[in-house]
C-alpha cells in the first residue's frame, strides 16, 4: 500500500487524471495498472447527513519519493526516499459533482487554514484533546481519516470518497501525454521549487511540471498564487487528455491509463464502476459547467490560540458556500431581468465567490 504523505502540489491534476483515464479504459482493454485502496474513513462516526445525491470527493497529493529515479530526485532536488520521512498535507481539493451530474465545483483548501483539529490518538496511542492548528496538521497527525473528520466538522459537508495522487505517478502521467502547456505572465525563478521559466508559453515534461505546481516563492502570492496555477494546470491536462491526438492513439491512451491508475490511492468504497460513471458524467460537462475557486478568506495572516501565519475563512461567504454545496445549489447566481427590461437585456451573473470556469483556466 502506498504512503499517505501529502504535499503542496497537484491536487487539481488528479481530477483530470481520473476522469480521462476512466473514459479511455472504456475503449481499450490493455490496462494493467491497479488502484491502491486505504480505509480513509476508519473510526469516523457522527458524520454530517446528506441532503442530496450530489457526490463530494476529497483529493490530496502524496510526496512519497518511491518510484522516482536517482536522476529525477536530483532534478527535483527533493532528497531521497530515506530523507523524506513524515507526512505533509499542504493543499487539498474538494470536488462537488451535482446530483444531476451536470455541474462540478472544484474548491482549493489552503494548507494554512486555521482549524480546530478533533480529538485523536497520536502515534503512541495516547489520546490528544482537540487543538487549534493549521489544517495540514490533521493529515500529519492522523492521515486521511483525521483530515476528513476535520473538514467535515468545519463544513458540515459529507465527504463521499477520498483520492490521493502520488509524487512519482504525477510526473509519469504528464510524460505519457507528451507534456503539458502552461503560460506565465511573469518570469519564474523560485529558489524552493528550483523552477526557472521566462514569461510566455512553455510545454513542460513531468519533472518540470512537478516544479511548476510546487512553485510559490516568486510572485508574492504564496499558496494562493500556487493554487491558481494548479487550477490552470488541471484545466490544461483535461484539455490535452481529451484531445483527438490522445484519445485516437491507442499507444498513448494505454500509457496514460496505466500511469494514471498507478498514481492514485482511493478509499475502499470507491469502485472501478464509480470511476467509470464519474468519467462519463464529467466527459459530458461543458467547460462552463466546471468551476474552480478557493475557499473565501477574510484574513491571510491570522494569529490565534498559538497558531501563527494562518489563513482564516470568511465568516460569511465560507459558510454560505458550504450551505450551497450541501443543498446542491449553484455557486454562481443568474438573475433574470425585471419585467420592464428590454428583450436585449442580458441575464445578470452574480459570482460572489470569484469562481473561474475550466475554460477560463486554459492557457491561451
Amino acid at each position: 500500500m502506498k504512503s499517505a504523505r501529502s504535499i503542496k502540489i497537484f491536487t487539481g491534476i488528479s481530477v483530470g487524471v481520473l476522469v480521462i483515464s476512466a473514459i479511455s479504459a472504456l475503449a481499450f482493454g490493455t490496462v494493467t495498472a491497479s488502484i491502491n485502496k486505504i480505509d480513509a474513513f476508519a473510526g469516523l462516526d457522527k458524520r454530517p447527513e446528506k441532503k442530496s445525491s450530489a457526490v463530494n470527493y476529497l483529493l490530496v497529493g502524496s510526496d512519497t519519493r518511491e518510484g522516482l529515479s536517482k536522476a529525477e530526485l536530483k532534478a527535483l532536488r527533493v532528497g531521497s526516499v530515506a530523507t523524506a520521512a513524515g507526512k505533509r498535507s499542504d493543499t487539498m481539493l474538494l470536488v462537488h459533482i451535482s446530483k444531476a451530474r451536470d455541474k462540478a465545483v472544484l474548491i482549493s483548501i489552503p494548507r494554512d487554514t486555521f482549524a480546530l483539529i478533533p480529538a485523536h490518538a497520536n502515534a503512541a496511542g495516547k489520546m490528544i484533546a482537540p487543538v487549534h492548528s493549521k489544517i495540514n496538521s490533521a493529515f500529519n497527525w492522523g492521515g486521511a481519516p483525521l483530515l476528513i473528520q476535520t473538514i467535515e466538522e468545519m463544513t458540515q459537508l459529507k465527504i463521499d470518497h477520498y483520492i490521493e495522487v502520488n509524487f512519482a505517478g504525477f510526473a509519469k502521467v504528464v510524460d505519457s501525454l507528451g507534456g503539458i502547456e502552461v503560460c506565465t505572465k511573469k518570469n519564474i525563478n523560485d529558489p524552493k521549487s528550483h523552477l526557472i521559466l521566462e514569461a510566455g508559453v512553455h510545454t513542460l515534461n513531468g519533472i518540470e511540471a512537478l516544479k511548476y505546481v510546487r512553485t510559490r516563492e516568486f510572485d508574492g502570492l504564496g499558496d494562493l498564487g500556487r493554487m491558481q496555477r494548479q487550477q490552470a494546470f488541471m484545466s490544461s491536462v483535461i484539455k490535452k487528455a481529451t484531445s483527438a491526438g490522445v484519445l485516437l492513439n491507442p499507444v498513448t491512451v494505454t500509457s496514460f491509463i496505466n500511469s494514471s491508475l498507478s498514481a492514485v490511492t482511493t478509499d475502499e468504497g470507491l469502485k472501478n464502476s464509480d470511476l467509470i460513471a464519474l468519467a462519463k458524467q464529467m466527459k459530458s460537462l461543458a467547460t462552463s459547467s466546471v468551476r474552480t475557486l478557493t475557499v473565501p478568506l477574510s484574513n491571510l495572516s491570522y494569529y490565534s490560540n498559538g497558531v501563527t501565519s494562518a489563513v482564516l475563512w470568511d465568516p460569511v461567504l465560507a459558510p454560505e458556500l458550504w450551505d450551497r454545496l450541501r443543498e446542491d445549489r449553484a455557486v454562481v447566481d443568474e438573475v433574470s431581468p425585471s419585467p420592464s427590461a428590454t428583450a436585449a437585456t442580458k441575464v445578470e451573473i452574480i459570482d460572489k465567490f470569484k469562481t473561474r470556469t475550466a475554460e477560463d483556466n486554459i492557457c491561451r
